[in-house]
């Protein structure tokens, strides 16, 4: 994210500036389907819908949503139109075109979203939602994760775990899950025992659109391919034999050509993604800089005992809402960033090793704007060094993180820190930029590196004192846990 790539043209620059920035635009209007029936999805074309609407109306809540969607829609096709001119007929250099090519499978994305929001609005015109006075107006600036999913009941302690299954299931439910998620659809083993050899072959053979559960199974080994799961290819369960035992890696980055967006290893999209036992790893090294291992735009994404291993920029977290639960997370710089709503809980997060001269930066959140309700949320967690840089560790600085953008987000709360964080905390981004906008919070941590006595006296910094204050990061709250999270099967804390 800090490496200046290859030049460009201005008005390259301006269109991909321009890309990123309706993005956010996307983000909220698919906000309207959360709060209105998140289950419903349309089966017909958005765009066409699209011409059926009528001229505003700023008393109608529901041709406003519905000419908000429209006018969005028209914005991302027509930026599709000159992005697809440029690659056809500019001969832009290749960086350039992996970018720009980037920001069409965005688009394809956000297009395939609206087209779900628009179901939802047309098949629920009379939604108590729909008309509250202001509401629609209000949608442009909304945050991604609507308020209204937010209050849910549910037990605040960390879930028991019985021979790896959560304390609250009854046998008769653990039967149940034992023959239905963990019975796996196929098998991926490298030394030919299973349907396929790669993983990239076993998510091509998957089901479209399943609202079922699709487990791939992956035998232990070393699987060296990119691997994506695409927007379409819905409740994928990736299902390893420990983290230790299957590996996936590879090794794009920035420096050799590509982007720091497809240089993930793995790349997940399809809502409803899970993974357990396995590690996804990006052996680009230090000195490639920007080299993802794991790149999360899934919503309702949960992994557990999972590793994301690279160095700068390891874990994308890049959209929508993500859970991690008992993870390995390890690297250098800005090495979990992203602009999802994304809860850390039992995890070890470790400081590697990193180029001399370079600044050790945990997290670095994207938060855009401040009406969007995304953030890191670091919770229950140990966050400490791998023992190559132990053994140097005076040699450099380590933070807790870093404003990627004006509204960065990060809250690290009930963790244990230890002494390899700087006692100042949080590291600035460029000058003064964000200091006063940011929102960066701790609250109940322990150990050496947890005095806050010492941190940055920036504005948008603050220790939280007030548990209801900090409730509102809790899995409950900040990623709608009392919803989905249960499903997972995996172990979770819905509160403090």
């Amino acid at each position: 994210m800090t490496q200046a790539g290859h030049s460009m043209s201005k008005k390259n620059k301006r269109l991909i500036l321009s890309i990123f920035a309706s993005f956010l635009l996307v983000a909220i209007i698919i906000a309207i389907s959360m709060g209105i029936n998140s289950h419903k999805n349309s089966t017909k074309n958005a765009a066409a819908h699209a011409l059926l609407v009528t001229s505003g109306n700023s008393d109608d809540p529901h041709a406003a949503i519905l000419n908000t969607i429209n006018a969005t829609i028209d914005a991302i096709n027509s930026k599709k139109i000159e992005a697809d001119k440029i690659l056809n007929t500019k001969k832009p250099k290749k960086k350039q075109k992996n970018a720009l090519k980037g920001c069409l499978q965005n688009y394809n994305s956000n297009l395939a979203d609206l087209d779900k929001v628009w179901g939802v609005i047309k098949g629920n015109p009379d939604n108590q939602l729909l008309q509250k006075p202001g509401y629609a107006a209000t949608l442009t600036t909304q945050p991604v994760l609507s308020k209204t999913l937010r209050a849910q009941a549910g037990s605040s302690r960390m879930r028991a775990m019985d021979e790896g299954w959560p304390g609250w299931l009854s046998v008769t439910d653990r039967r149940l899950f034992q023959s239905s998620l963990l019975t796996p659809d196929v098998v991926v083993a490298a030394d030919g025992s299973g349907k396929y050899r790669t993983v990239s072959a076993a998510v091509a053979a998957a089901p479209k659109h399943s609202s079922q559960r699709y487990i791939i199974k992956i035998k232990a080994g070393v699987y060296r391919e990119n691997v994506e799961v695409p927007s379409e290819k819905t409740n994928i369960v990736f299902l390893g034999y420990g983290r230790k035992k299957t590996i996936i890696t590879a090794s794009r980055n920035a420096v050799d050509g590509g982007t720091t967006y497809h240089s993930a290893t793995v790349a997940v999209l399809g809502q409803g993604f899970l993974a357990r036992d396995i590690t996804f790893q990006n052996t680009a090294g230090a000195s490639k800089y920007q080299a993802v291992a794991l790149r999360v735009e899934s919503d309702l994404a949960a992994f557990y005992k999972c590793g994301m291993l690279a160095h700068q920029n390891t874990l994308h977290v890049h959209s929508k809402r993500q859970f991690f639960i008992s993870c390995y997370i390890a690297g250098t710089v800005d090495f979990i960033f992203g602009n999802s709503a994304a809860v850390f809980q039992d995890c070890d997060i470790h400081a590697r090793r990193p180029n001399p001269g370079q600044t050790i930066t945990i997290t670095a959140q994207g938060r855009s704007d401040p009406n969007q309700n995304t953030g890191i949320v670091i919770q229950k967690s140990r966050i400490g060094a791998t023992s190559d840089l132990q053994l140097v560790r005076s040699n450099f600085s380590a933070y807790l993180g870093r404003p990627w953008k004006e509204y960065s987000r990060t809250v690290i709360m009930q963790s244990s820190i230890s002494d390899v964080i700087s006692p100042a905390g949080w590291h600035e981004w460029k000058g003064t930029f964000a200091l006063n906008s940011l929102y960066f919070a701790e609250y109940e941590n322990s150990r050496a590196g947890a005095g806050t006595s010492g941190r940055v006296p920036w504005k948008g910094y603050k220790v939280i004192t007030d548990a209801t204050e900090a409730q509102a990061f809790t899995a409950r709250n900040f990623i709608t846990g009392s919803s989905w999270l249960k499903s997972t099967t995996f172990p979770f804390s819905l509160g403090l």
